[in-house]
């Protein structure tokens, strides 16, 4: 039997991994790999811009808990994945990245296009690799997919010479075996049981790790029988709806948050699958008096305002029902649901509110009155976010999907693409401002050959919005933030797609709706006004933290 290339091996490797999509773009150094994904089962999805790739990865990772895959060449190809890589990386989402690269000839000198991608994705992920030897491709192929998908998950990177890559190879993919998940020592479950028991008010923030972990069927039973009341981070939305008496609502945007919340009067914080990445616990444990039990799949980060006082490590699913049996019969109070009234107050009242151009709340009442509750909101990064983190409501987990760890713009599209890829049979929505959208614009020609029906609502200003809000706060005026932008109806009708502008908030429901029945992707350009302060400062204070 003769042999065949290592990069037949390593499609082989990617296959024996469940890999159905590579997003991604073929340059001259990936020759070799891009024939052999022409031979194989994974469908190869070409990009327009490399960061927009990664994204679509960053996203199938996050949503089906399987490391997605990008690819690009060495030099400019792979520079062009590093911020979605990035991405990945701090919100917890299983990618493997692949790159090409030159001969291994040429790596101790000068050389066209040559720049050491190794030690560039060293900071932003969570192992990386070149593959010098073709030997060894089983066994890197096996371990970035092992490494990205396990607990903390987050990036990896393969870098694929092309010379190892068109040598003959006789080799077979390792297995995958699935790992067993961990329990926490049964006397430090008791031991957090107690101090459970023996609280007066105990308060609960739950983040993405309970949505990575499968474990929201647990958490809701916990506050079923126990009556703990639980704050969501903007990860963690849709853990709690918002009509469970339960929920607090979702922290993070202001300083006062988690005062409101209930969190200054708390004795006892549960922390559970919560990332200090989204938040610092300086917001919520100022002072440092606070009892903490931490509910987590890894040891808690060390932190002055983060000390434990008992630690749960282990699977979160299984921590919550068995301390849901030890607590069932000490039901607590706790929490304050001021922050939740108040916002929820603003979200009902703007369904009256007729002002154009259009306020967040009226635009976000909309997309949530147009939605089912397994429907799907990927937010971009501008304003935006902030009121959609702030406000929108949502029913269940990873269906408001918010780039919140690096936070950087450009994220929705791609995003939204992949999203639609995962769940062909849910309504996907993306909410960009004008700023973010431009950056993968690009991307809408991917969506239409793809026929990915996701809607795409620009909130249309004018100006870096965010920037604008956190500058006329702090020296009461603004620079810098203003530009001018393209017509967006016809952009998007260049790419074949149906869009339109909206004259007022009657017509962008009526707009919504009829996007969602159409089988093709779409653009909707919705003319917004910010002048209302996404802190509703009257009511909840005036320091902002959020990004």
């Amino acid at each position: 039997m003769p042999k065949r290339r290592a990069s037949d091996v390593f499609v082989e490797c990617l296959e024996a991994e469940g890999v159905s999509h590579v997003f991604g773009i073929p340059g001259e150094e990936t020759l070799d790999l891009n024939e052999s994904l022409a031979e194989s089962s994974i469908d190869f999805v070409p990009v327009r811009q490399e960061q927009g790739g990664a994204y679509m990865a960053d996203t199938y990772g996050r949503l089906t808990g399987h490391a997605g895959v990008c690819l690009g060449t060495l030099g400019p190809g792979a520079l062009n994945l590093v911020t979605a890589v990035a991405d990945a990386y701090l919100d917890r989402s299983p990618l493997v990245a692949l790159t090409g690269q030159g001969d291994l000839e040429r790596m101790h000198k000068e050389s066209h296009q040559y720049i050491d991608v190794v030690r560039v994705m060293r900071p932003i992920t969570k192992w990386n690799a070149r593959v010098n030897d073709p030997h060894i491709i089983p066994e890197v192929v096996r371990k970035a997919f092992k490494v990205a998908e396990a607990e903390k998950p987050g990036a990896t990177h393969i870098e694929l010479p092309e010379d190892v890559m068109a040598q003959e190879l006789d080799a077979s993919p390792l297995p995958r075996r699935k790992t067993a998940p961990s329990e926490p020592q049964a006397r430090e479950l008791l031991k957090a049981a107690d101090v459970i028991r023996g609280a007066l008010n105990p308060v609960a923030l739950a983040g993405n790790g309970v949505i990575r972990g499968g474990a929201t069927p647990a958490l809701r039973e916990f506050v079923r029988a126990t009556g703990i009341p639980v704050a969501e981070t903007f990860m963690g939305k849709g853990l709690l709806g918002p009509d469970n008496p339960k929920a607090l609502g979702n922290v993070g945007l202001q300083a006062g948050d988690y005062s409101m919340a209930g969190f200054e009067d708390a004795d006892v914080v549960l922390a559970i699958g919560y990332d200090l990445v989204e938040q610092s616990p300086q917001m919520w444990n100022p002072g440092r008096d606070k009892t903490i039990v931490c509910i987590d799949s890894l040891p808690a980060e060390t932190d002055e305002h983060f000390i434990p006082e008992v630690e749960l490590v282990g699977d979160i699913y299984h921590t919550l029902t068995r301390l849901a049996e030890e607590c069932r019969h000490v039901p607590h109070g706790g929490g304050s649901q001021r922050l939740r009234d108040v916002v929820l107050g603003r979200f009902e009242a703007a369904k009256d509110d007729d002002h154009f151009p259009v306020q967040p709340p009226r635009a976000l009442w909309e997309i949530r009155k147009a939605l089912g509750r397994e429907d799907i909101l990927v937010s971009d990064v501008g304003l935006h976010k902030l009121w959609i983190g702030r406000m929108f409501p949502a029913y269940e987990p990873n269906t408001v999907l918010i780039a919140n760890g690096l936070a950087g713009m450009g994220f929705a599209l791609p995003a939204g693409i992949a999203a639609k890829l995962v769940h062909p049979d849910r309504n996907v929505v993306t909410v960009s401002g004008d700023g973010g959208f431009l950056m993968n614009a690009q991307e809408l020609e991917t969506a239409m050959r793809l026929r990915t029906p996701v809607v795409n609502v620009i909130w249309e200003n004018g100006q870096y919005g965010s920037i604008v809000w956190k500058q006329d706060k702090k020296f009461g005026r603004h620079f810098g933030t203003d530009f001018t932008n393209p017509d967006f109806v016809k952009l998007a009708e260049s790419f074949g797609m149906p869009a339109w502008r909206c004259d007022s908030a009657g017509d962008f429901g009526a707009r919504l709706r009829h996007a969602f029945g159409l089988d093709v992707p779409s653009v909707i350009v919705l003319p917004i006004d910010y002048s209302i302060d996404v802190a509703i400062s009257e009511e909840l204070g005036a320091e902002t933290v959020a990004t």
